[in-house]
């Protein structure tokens, strides 16, 4: 059996990973479902949280959980630290699973992958430090479909969502290569994996490496939120990837 290091993306706590924790649980995998400093039950956190406060509390959870042959799940947002963490701790990682997500290179942010109309959107609308969460359309318009979400799980996932930390997006990650050769994966959803095997093919820098031995590269169709659309096949491809 595996042990799972959920990490939900931007706005979400552990609690998205509910319906997905449910079935590995039941198949008797350990999992640990997070919430970054400053989101969910942590948004009363203060200060100018950013990328290292995140990657600092991934790793202090390895630590205080004495957690090795970890299977690091990132949807999302959650790849900067996520990749953060494997970067920095690797003798500790069995494998990093990129949910509807991509590994980051070093010097890079989220905020340089987004185009210019949702940097634009995000900068107006920071409030102390927090971007609060887009309305479904100005997110479906930039890439982060809701395919698969009736409006009763929109409704709900908008209630519990949390303003963001902004560093989180606009810090720089550095990374060492110490992660690299890491076994990894990406599981697409909002975007066919011909599209991924495209990008990987015309060398962009972003995925450059994919292409590699300790890569494997799945599809899971749906929109941005699988663990809200499709949680059971989520769960299912997470435990196929962690049996490799």
């Amino acid at each position: 059996m595996s042990t799972f290091v959920l990490v939900p993306g931007f706005w979400l706590g552990a609690w998205a990973w509910d319906e997905v924790a449910a079935p590995l649980h039941a198949a008797g995998h350990t999992v640990y479902a997070v919430s970054l400093p400053g989101v969910a039950e942590r948004a009363g956190e203060k200060g100018d949280l950013g990328l290292a406060d995140h990657i600092a509390d991934l790793a202090d959870l390895l630590v205080r959980e004495d957690l090795y042959e970890v299977v690091l799940v990132a949807h999302s947002g959650a790849c900067a630290p996520v990749g953060g963490v494997a970067d920095r701790m690797p003798e500790r990682i069995r494998r990093v699973v990129y949910l509807d997500s991509g590994p980051m290179i070093d010097g890079g942010s989220l905020y340089d992958l987004w185009q210019p109309g949702y940097r634009a959107l995000a900068d107006a609308s920071v409030v102390d430090g927090r971007l609060p969460m887009p309305s479904w359309a100005d997110l479906s318009s930039h890439g982060a479909s809701v395919e698969g979400l009736d409006e009763a799980t929109l409704a709900r996932i908008r209630a519990r969502a949390t303003p963001h930390p902004a560093g989180a997006y606009r810090d720089r990650l550095r990374l060492t290569g110490a992660g690299a050769g890491l076994p990894q994966a990406l599981v697409s959803c909002s975007f066919p994996l011909s599209q991924v095997q495209a990008m990987i093919a015309s060398g962009h820098p972003w995925f450059a490496g994919l292409d590699g031995p300790n890569w494997a590269l799945r599809e899971l169709p749906t929109g941005h939120w699988p663990m809200f659309s499709r949680p059971a096949d989520t769960a299912a491809v997470l435990a196929e990837l962690a049996a490799l």
